[in-house]
């Protein structure tokens, strides 16, 4: 069972593909290009905040909006750990785990603030500020996908190509 700590960062309900990653900088080259940007239309400073290990809590429907794959590729890229919300939208939650980006469906925003960091065993809870919430095990095939760091790398490993 996985078990990492990281410093949260909040946000709020509806947190849409076009907030965390704006059209305007889809035609950069690359993901590593596009960083600097991610979430700018809410958190301008938040992309250069960020740092390996952090995790963004928040409210309902995550990653609403359009389809676009670089939005979780660009939160990973930032080196955010997990992503914990009431709920996502179902496309992002899939492209997420495509990309090896873990995220928990939990109403952790309702008891944290920004800052506080949280202690997470996945699968089984999240303990923040001494309080511990029960988080849902995730079925083997995405726990497969997220150990292996995306969907193609799970498929090139079950295929012997690594």
């Amino acid at each position: 069972m996985e078990h990492f700590s990281g410093k949260i960062y909040t946000m709020g309900d509806d947190i849409d593909t076009d907030i965390i990653m704006p059209t305007e900088y889809l035609a950069l080259p690359s993901v590593e290009d596009m960083k600097p940007y991610a979430f700018s239309p809410l958190r301008p400073e938040l992309a250069g905040m960020l740092e390996p290990g952090d995790c963004i809590v928040a409210g309902k429907n995550f990653g609403c909006g359009s389809s676009r794959e670089q939005a979780p590729e660009v939160i990973k890229a930032l080196g955010i750990r997990c992503i914990v919300a009431k709920s996502f939208a179902r496309i992002f939650f899939r492209n997420s785990i495509n990309n090896g980006l873990l995220l928990i469906e939990s109403d952790l925003i309702d008891h944290v603030q920004e800052g506080d960091v949280m202690d997470v065993e996945v699968g089984r809870q999240i303990r923040v500020n001494g309080a511990t919430y029960p988080i849902a095990d995730l079925p083997e095939n995405l726990l497969e996908i997220l150990d292996a760091g995306g969907l193609v790398p799970a498929m090139r490993k079950r295929n012997g190509l690594e």
